[in-house]
């Protein structure tokens, strides 16, 4: 998955003594990986009411893929659950449902062949 176009974080380190530093490139927020994939510029306001843009599980589940690391999550079905609970704060839906009702899907097993453990 690529940033470009995107507001990334970056953390810079420094030490004092020998004036040597670190810059270390952070992944952008979850909400804005979202966002783009979606091809909106903002979620909605009123999320609940409005929906903003759908995307597919397979898209969730590159989003989880980038953001792993930092979500630091045990398994990765709960990586891609945590994903849809931003999909769904910003107003999008996957697979023309609620997130929610994908998340259920997942506890039950209906998305083990495309959300394999890594």
């Amino acid at each position: 998955m690529l940033f470009k176009g995107l507001t990334v974080p970056i953390r810079i380190e420094c030490d004092p003594e020998t004036k040597k530093f670190e810059i270390f490139v952070e992944t952008p927020s979850t909400a804005s990986l979202i966002l783009k994939e979606a091809g909106v510029e903002k979620g909605s306001a009123s999320c609940k009411e409005q929906k903003v843009a759908n995307l597919k599980i397979d898209q969730i589940i590159s989003i989880a893929k980038a953001k792993r690391q930092v979500l630091m999550e045990r398994k990765f079905k709960t990586c891609v659950k945590a994903i849809l609970g931003t999909a769904l704060s910003v107003g999008v839906t996957v697979d023309d449902q609620d997130p929610r009702v994908i998340q259920k899907r997942i506890d039950e097993g209906h998305y083990d062949n495309v959300i394999k453990e890594e």
